[in-house]
Formats: structure tokens, C-alpha cells, sequence
């Protein structure tokens, strides 16, 4: 299984940051890490293993990031507003480095799955969910999709559009709707035994 690893100074987050990247071929499948882990997480706990025939097959083609959980929702010494703010700053990492990263890696028309479990499943929703332009779907594991869950009390505008089950309640824009209701790959799961067959089947790879 070909693994390459890159970085880049990111001007959104104003920091180094590393993505890991497996085989050379198939539709993308961007993989965010859970809680305070880094990107190379799935890889430890054996999910690239799992994946190896299907990437060497050229199936897929598998992109892994790191969170800033630590410097955001899980850092206790911050003030909350900058929680927020660091939150929205990760979105645009995301949005404005990672997307076009994988597009020059890959092609335009490769269809980007993101995937997560825990923290990383309310990460990979919320992603596609803003931008289902960019994303084509998720894989979602075990998550909360309600940030208040983490932000001890705090509420302000970014954590409220940050937090699927309250803005997704009031999203009224029919082009964004649309684009969501056209995915055929959002799968939402709390069992993880299940993932190896949903990456399996949902996307025919068999």
C-alpha cells in the first residue's frame, strides 16, 4: 500500500500542518480524528489493514488530517470566544486547503467522502452539511452532533453553526437542502463493527 505524507504552513490556522495520504486511486475518503488524536490515528488502530485491498485495488484513496481540538474545544485554559473563533478557522483550513489539496491529487471530479467517529463523526457531518458542494457525503461513527455538548455552557454564533442538530432544524436555504438530499453516501452509525461493511458496500466495493 503506497503511504505519502506531506505539509504545509496553513494560513488559516497559522500553524504546520501534516495529512497523510494512501494509494493512488478511487474516490476520496477524508478521514478526521477523534477527540484530541492526530492524523495518523486510523492508521494505528489498524484501519488502513482493513482498507489495504481496496486501496491497492484503487477503490479508494484515503486523505487523513489532524484536528485542533486541543487548541479549540478541549483546551480548558482558552476563553470560549476564542474556542469559537479557532473552531471557524479549522473549517476554512479545511475548505480552502485540504478540498483543493486532495482535487490537485486527485482530479475535479473526484467524489470526497468525509469520515469520522466521536468528535471526528460531528466534524465529518458538519463539514459536509456546510459545504455539500465541496463533499460529496459522509461516514459518520458513533458521533454527537450537538456542540453544546462540549462547550460547557457556551453558545455563540460560530458554536451555533458549528452544531448540526440546531442549525440543520432551521436551515431553510433550498440550494444547500438540495445538495444534501442528492448524496447517496450519508451514513450515520453507532455500532462499530459496522464500518468495514458500510465502506464496503455503500460505495461498491466489492
Amino acid at each position: 500500500m503506497k503511504k505519502e505524507l506531506a505539509s504545509w504552513y496553513s494560513p488559516s490556522l497559522g500553524k504546520e500542518m501534516p495529512i497523510a495520504a494512501y494509494g493512488d486511486y478511487g474516490f476520496a475518503l477524508l478521514l478526521v480524528p477523534t477527540a484530541a488524536a492526530d492524523y495518523l490515528e486510523y492508521e494505528r488502530f489498524q484501519l488502513m489493514d482493513h482498507l489495504a485491498p481496496f486501496i491497492d485495488a484503487g477503490k479508494v484513496r484515503v486523505f487523513s488530517i489532524d484536528s485542533i481540538n486541543n487548541e479549540s474545544w478541549l483546551n480548558n485554559e482558552m476563553e470560549p470566544k476564542h474556542k469559537s473563533m479557532r473552531q471557524q478557522q479549522w473549517n476554512s483550513y479545511v475548505f480552502n486547503e485540504v478540498i483543493p489539496f486532495i482535487k490537485t491529487n486527485t482530479s475535479n471530479e473526484t467524489p470526497i467522502i468525509t469520515c469520522g467517529a466521536s468528535f471526528g463523526a460531528l466534524h465529518s457531518m458538519n463539514l459536509f452539511l456546510k459545504r455539500p458542494d465541496l463533499i460529496n457525503g459522509v461516514i459518520a461513527m458513533s458521533g454527537v452532533y450537538d456542540l453544546s455538548e462540549y462547550t460547557k455552557g457556551y453558545f455563540d454564533d460560530d458554536a451555533y453553526f458549528n452544531s448540526p442538530w440546531h442549525y440543520m432544524q432551521n436551515l431553510t436555504d433550498h440550494n444547500i437542502l438540495e445538495q444534501i438530499r442528492q448524496s447517496k453516501h450519508i451514513h450515520i452509525l453507532t455500532v462499530e463493527n459496522l464500518l468495514k461493511f458500510y465502506t464496503i458496500k455503500a460505495f461498491g466495493m466489492s
